[in-house]
């Protein structure tokens, strides 16, 4: 039997969440249909809405519904920009974090590339803590010129949650507008829309229980935004398309589920989390965790989150060897064109490139166990003397 610790890239529908969706998708119905079965399904997709606003703590109206968490990021950055840029051509300049998912670094590289946009990579520190300093110096050197700051809440590699608040009040004094990618956020740690301060926010069904293919951008009512695809205008004329109801169904009662369990749910995961990390750098020299670890905390990391750093080895070589072992887990590196590269986040806090190829991402669910914990510190061992042998090094 295998042991699942990849829940950060995808984890299981719910079982509850299954079985409702698994009965709306007996149901026929184009929600933007006027008869009865368009009426039906309409309803289903404004009480799931509703039932998500109430759990993210926004307005109904200022949800947007999505594919998921990559268009949510596409769309906050590049509608904000394309619709400020239109207001006032002076504002090309976009301050995103250099820690950030692909789907906000590369729709930011694709606007610097073909749309004159300039950006401003806002540095982290060792821990994987963005600078909000650094963000004011670059806002106060030419606010007019600045459509856009982006940060994600929390850290889908190292698990470091941002002070997202507190950069959304800075841009808030120069009526900038803020975006924040919570994918890994929502239903993991406590996420109030309104308190926050945040303009925009993405989010995922498949991060917290729900179907993959459906997501959401939080867009308050004030925040112009030009659509980046066309048709029947349906979500507010921002998002168009057929309405997945099922999907959304889906997405608003995984994040219900999650929310409503995430206090007590932090707990139990950071107790794994903890025992995993400890263990790990118990079970063999040169393993360190990755980002900020305080014990027991579950405010400065993800709870879930076990980020580790293996001397003297490579992350991929070590995640083939824990998977014929029956671990299956991730390196939290990206990959392109085939050619394994050094995360981009851990280079941004400044490892080099060998500790970088050295780390391994270990995160856990809400089917997670400690016998789960426990067959990742007794495979751990082998795997890594294994990998250093194969490196040269042991």
């Amino acid at each position: 039997m295998s042991v699942y610790l990849d829940h950060a890239a995808t984890t299981p529908v719910h079982p509850a969440v299954a079985d409702a969706m698994a009965e709306q998708l007996g149901r026929v119905g184009n929600a933007s249909s006027l008869h009865t079965a368009g009426r039906a399904a309409r309803r289903v997709v404004e009480e799931s809405r509703e039932r998500l606003a109430a759990a993210l703590v926004c307005r109904p109206s200022e949800i947007v519904f999505t594919s998921g968490g990559t268009e949510s990021d596409n769309l906050a950055i590049t509608g904000v920009y394309r619709a400020r840029r239109d207001e006032d051509p002076r504002r090309r300049r976009l301050l995103v974090s250099a820690i950030e998912h692909h789907a906000v670094l590369d729709c930011v590289e694709a606007l610097v590339a073909r749309e004159g946009a300039e950006v401003v990579w806002l540095p982290c520190d060792a821990a994987g803590f963005v600078s909000v300093d650094a963000a004011r110096e670059a806002i106060e050197e030419a606010p007019e010129s600045v459509a856009l700051v982006s940060m994600m809440w929390a850290n889908n590699e190292v698990g470091t949650v941002q002070d997202v608040a507190a950069l959304a009040a800075l841009a808030r004094e120069h009526g900038i507008p803020m975006h924040t990618d919570a994918v890994q956020a929502v239903g993991h740690l406590p996420v109030d829309v309104t308190a926050s301060g945040v303009d925009l926010l993405s989010l995922t069904a498949h991060k917290v229980g729900g179907p993959v293919g459906v997501g959401g951008l939080v867009v308050k009512r004030d925040r112009p935004v030009v659509p980046i695809v066309y048709g029947g205008g349906q979500e507010r004329q921002i998002r168009s398309g057929t309405l997945d109801t099922v999907g959304i169904l889906g997405l608003s009662l995984a994040v219900e589920r999650a929310v409503a369990e995430q206090p007590a749910e932090a707990i139990r995961l950071a107790a794994l989390r903890d025992a995993l990390i400890a263990g790990a750098c118990a079970a063999s020299s040169g393993i360190t965790p990755g980002g900020v670890w305080r014990p027991g905390d579950t405010s400065s990391r993800l709870p879930g989150n076990a980020h580790l750093l293996v001397e003297g080895c490579e992350g991929d070589s070590l995640l083939y060897l824990l998977d014929a072992a029956g671990i299956e887990c991730s390196t939290g590196s990206a990959c392109q064109a085939g050619v394994p590269q050094p995360s981009h986040v851990l280079l941004a806090m400044g490892l080099s490139d060998n500790a970088a190829r050295g780390a391994l991402r270990l995160t856990l669910g809400h089917p997670s166990t400690r016998a789960d914990v426990d067959a990742v510190v007794a495979a751990l061992p082998a795997a890594v003397e294994r990998a250093r042998r194969a490196a040269g090094v042991a």
